[in-house]
Formats: C-alpha cells, sequence, structure tokens
C-alpha cells in the first residue's frame, strides 16, 4: 500500500523539483529582473501558473534560490570556519563573493534585499537566513576569546561592512578591489580589547 502524501508534502515536494530545475538551469546566476516568470518558467520547460502557485512571483523565485544558492555557499565556508581563523574566514566569504562568475548572484541579492524592505513579510525565510554568516563568525570570535554579546557585535559590524563593500564594488567596480579586505580586517583589529564605554 502505498504512502498518502497531505497537500502540504505534495505542495512541497513539487516546490523543491521546481527549484532544483531553476538552480540547474541557471547554475551560479540568476533570472534578471527584466526576464518574465513567463520566460523564467520557458527556460525550465514549466507552466507560468505552476511557479506563481509556488512562488509568488519573479521575486518569490529569486529569493528561493539565493537562499539555497546561500545555503550551498555556507557548507563550503563552514570548512573554513573549522579550519582557520576569524580572520581567515573573512577573507575566504569576500573571495567566494567576489568571484566573475558571482557577479549576477551579488546584483540579485542586493535587488531581493530591496524588495524585502519595502515588503518583508513577503521575504520572511529569506530575510531570516540573512544571519547565517554572522552566526558563523560570532562563533569563530568566541572560539579567539571574546565574550558572547562583544562576539556578536564584532560579527555584526563585519558582515555589514563585507556587503557594504560588495555593494560598492557592484556599483563602482574596482574601486576598492584591492584593499577591500584590509579595510574589514582593520575595523576588527581591536576585537580582543575590551569595550570601553562612551562617557555620558
Amino acid at each position: 500500500m502505498g504512502v498518502i502524501l497531505s497537500n502540504s508534502e505534495r505542495k512541497g515536494s513539487a516546490r523543491e523539483r521546481l527549484l532544483a530545475r531553476l538552480l540547474d538551469a541557471f547554475g551560479e546566476a540568476l533570472p534578471p529582473p527584466e526576464m518574465s516568470l513567463r520566460e523564467v518558467a520557458a527556460r525550465i520547460e514549466t507552466s507560468h501558473a505552476l511557479l506563481r502557485y509556488h512562488f509568488g512571483s519573479l521575486s518569490g523565485v529569486l529569493a528561493a534560490m539565493l537562499k539555497t544558492q546561500r545555503s550551498r555557499d555556507n557548507e563550503v565556508l563552514l570548512e573554513s570556519a573549522h579550519q582557520g581563523t576569524f580572520d581567515d574566514f573573512v577573507v575566504a566569504i569576500w573571495r567566494a563573493y567576489t568571484r566573475p562568475e558571482q557577479l549576477s548572484r551579488a546584483r540579485g541579492f542586493f535587488y531581493v534585499v530591496g524588495l524585502a524592505a519595502y515588503g518583508h513579510e513577503d521575504f520572511r525565510e529569506f530575510v531570516e537566513s540573512l544571519g547565517d554568516l554572522t552566526v558563523m563568525l560570532s562563533s569563530l570570535a568566541e572560539r579567539e576569546g571574546l565574550d558572547t554579546e562583544e562576539a556578536r557585535d564584532v560579527a555584526t559590524v563585519t558582515v555589514a561592512a563585507i556587503r557594504g563593500l560588495l555593494l560598492q564594488e557592484i556599483l563602482t567596480p574596482g574601486t576598492r578591489s584591492e584593499d577591500a579586505v584590509t579595510l574589514i580586517l582593520r575595523m576588527s583589529e581591536g576585537r580582543s580589547v575590551p569595550r570601553s564605554r562612551p562617557e555620558r
């Protein structure tokens, strides 16, 4: 006797299969925002209606693809975290996201982030995944002697710097490609020093 799947289980598995086909079709890249949902559907030989049912819109497709791609990246980056230092991990993150073949995805990332800023609820799953690098960096900072709160603060600022400089690199290519990592690491050089309290 076969297993009877619930509607949610069938929907979930169908969505995952569509997502796998999208990732296979576009590789490291993402569909450009000017590409219509119908064109994306044609690329993976499915229907526009099916993509809309499972992802809602082209933005939903982009967010789902990004979340999965970043999850895969993190599995690779996690090896750097296990084997290296905080600084090693920062360098690994920067190199991973500034490879030429990542340019399309980096643009897509900031496009979806911009949409999420206006419709947080529509991108909840994507937004919740954005803290993954911060968690890994925070763990490394703790391993190197910081307390939990300070490690989290240093990790948060470091990830913000990486993303800010990556955005700058996309908007004005080459302006900081040589010293971006140096700038990021310099910001966190004093992370082993106790934080001073601002005077009141």
